[in-house]
């Protein structure tokens, strides 16, 4: 039985983690969950499970919250208060761990889980984003991670093992989000953006959807994740979300890999993989694929992403600066406090002020994440 931890278990990876789990209940066992701040839904969660191991980011009372889910699950470690996930991911039993975590909170998470030497099952793009040095330097001292963005599987089975020498190009899909068709995007509300057209995502990651910023954060993760130059990397539109990833290689071929959209089936390839197991999503038809379409993303079409991406070449330490100015853009987008064409503005200013640095440490690219964000909540956009 593959032994399976799921931080994050709450949220919407984690309860689909656990959809997979329980379809596949005769080769995974789920031995420990995380989660934020939910304690009424991961004690829920726990009580049928019974996992080993327990945590919770975030607790109004924490002897109460200790308390109820010791109840849920006689015997459990239970690891409460910040930190607590990436104590229970270096602590637990689980041969995988999947980081469905939300945010930069995930990349210590993750950097334990790889230190222990378990399998890393990735949905935590800002572990890449944020720490892709750090976490390629571990990954080349024996480490093993497996991707859960629909994107980055995708590019795994197509590469199947070949080495980044044989790519010529990899290129990841973007479906376009809930603006792709929006006369006025800087207009938008949170109502019209968070209606993403394909996907059921987390409100951050899907106004980041819809801004594009997000498909530039997936390909500075497929830099890391893949060793690729970013010569070898490209984005496409594809509005009906099909293909997910093609990779062509110096002989001319191209392969590509194609599924309805739905994250189960990137989610059981992270625990199964190499191997495949049963059918989790339905098999495409052939007249499936009889009409797709493809677009490039120009430069000047989508700042975000322009932005996003230029932080990404620059590297070091500016991708950390500009996933935490967004992640605060981002939460006063929704909160009603700018509009969605300041949140771009919001993140430039702050990258402005930043002098990229070499990635050493974990402890650098904390304090470093704590002076963005506090940086882009000073920012009075309009001025």
């Amino acid at each position: 039985m593959l032994k399976l931890a799921i931080l994050g278990s709450t949220g919407s990876i984690g309860r689909q983690a656990l959809e997979v789990a329980a379809r596949e209940s005769g080769r995974v066992t789920v031995t420990a969950l995380a989660a934020g701040s939910r304690l009424d839904a991961l004690e829920a969660q726990a009580r049928p499970l019974r996992p080993s191991g327990l945590a919770l980011e975030r607790a109004a009372d924490s002897a109460a919250a200790r308390s109820r889910l010791a109840s849920a699950s006689p015997g459990a470690t239970i690891h409460i208060g910040p930190g607590a996930a990436a104590r229970l991911a270096a602590e637990c039993d689980a041969g995988v761990v999947l980081n469905g975590i939300v945010g930069a909170a995930g990349l210590e998470a993750s950097l334990r889980t790889l230190e222990r030497g378990a399998r890393l099952a990735l949905a935590n793009k800002e572990t890449l984003v944020v720490g892709g040095p750090l976490v390629r330097a571990r990954l080349e001292r024996g480490g093993e991670l497996i991707p859960v963005d629909s994107e980055h599987s995708a590019a795994l089975q197509c590469l199947n093992g070949r080495p980044a020498g044989e790519v010529r190009r990899m290129t990841l899909t973007a479906s376009g989000g809930a603006l792709r068709n929006h006369r006025d995007w800087r207009c938008a509300t949170p109502a019209e953006v968070l209606r993403h057209p394909v996907w059921e995502m987390g409100e951050r990651i899907t106004v980041d959807s819809a801004l594009l910023t997000n498909k530039a954060f997936e390909l500075i993760e497929a830099r890391w994740l893949f060793d690729l130059e970013w010569s070898q990397l490209d984005a496409w539109l594809h509005p009906e979300a099909l293909v997910h990833a093609l990779v062509t290689f110096t002989d001319g071929s191209t392969v590509m890999q194609a599924a309805p959209a739905d994250m189960k089936l990137p989610i059981q390839l992270s625990l199964s993989w190499p191997a495949r197991w049963g059918e989790v999503v339905p098999a495409l038809q052939a007249r499936a694929l009889s009409s797709l379409s493809f677009e490039p993303l120009l430069e000047g079409r989508f700042p975000a992403f322009d932005l996003a991406l230029s932080a990404g070449r620059a590297g070091g330490t500016a991708p950390c600066v500009l996933n935490a100015a967004d992640e605060v853009a981002v939460a006063a987008f929704l909160e009603g406090r700018i509009t969605l064409g300041q949140v771009p503005e919001i993140v430039e200013r702050v990258l402005n002020r930043h002098e990229p640095e070499r990635v050493e440490s974990f402890e650098q690219l904390r304090d470093l994440d704590a002076w963005a964000r506090e940086a882009a909540r000073g920012v009075r956009v309009g001025a």
